[in-house]
């Protein structure tokens, strides 16, 4: 895999795979180009060279399908901050589909499962409920691979280890977890780097 810009290379001939039920670590500083394979996975950004292959779908040939199985938490918070928790929920899950009772049961689910107010302004949050938040709109749909970009980045101890415990848990249950991290402690959370 290959991303350049202009005369810049930003990702060179990096090549990887991640078995399902996996969590595995893109570990490295800022500036590595994690967070630039990341927007290749997740049919973001087109590779200069290379394959993509997510959830078995060629990125090149099935990009819609690929997308439609994953989910990704960006590093920064990339919600509405001006909408509620709810109203991001509910928005969100209606782009992935979801509708009606369905939408309304996993919308409710999300909000018991990390622990939010349903009718908090977004951007009001603190950063934990940010990350919170982001997470439970990135599993709304249930993927089957979850995509976080240095998704502990900023907030505090307490809440990063209860991040992890939710990863760890996902893990278990099946979904395919890759995560960009500068931090060495939270790479041992990693069954591979």
């Amino acid at each position: 895999l290959v991303r350049r810009f202009g005369d810049f290379t930003a990702v060179a001939s990096t090549s990887f795979d991640v078995h399902r039920g996996e969590i595995f670590g893109l570990l490295g500083p800022n500036g590595a180009g994690k967070t630039t394979t990341f927007r290749m996975l997740c049919g973001l950004l087109p590779a200069s060279s290379g394959h993509l292959e997510v959830a078995g779908l060629n990125l090149r040939t099935a990009r819609a399908q690929a997308r439609a199985r994953i989910g990704y938490v960006s590093q920064k918070f990339a919600l509405y901050a001006n909408l509620s928790v709810r109203e991001n929920l509910e928005f969100f899950g209606g782009a992935y589909g979801l509708g009606g009772t369905q939408l309304r049961e996993r919308v409710a689910d999300a909000i018991k499962r990390f622990d939010l107010q349903a009718d908090a302004r977004s951007g009001d949050l603190p950063a934990g409920y940010k990350q919170r938040l982001a997470m439970a709109v990135g599993l709304l749909h249930a993927p089957e691979i979850l995509f976080l970009d240095e998704p502990t980045s900023g907030i505090d101890p307490l809440a990063r280890r209860a991040f992890w415990r939710t990863i760890t848990e996902l893990a278990r249950q099946g979904v395919t977890i890759i995560v960009t991290t500068h931090f060495m402690e939270e790479a041992e959370y990693c069954d591979r780097i």
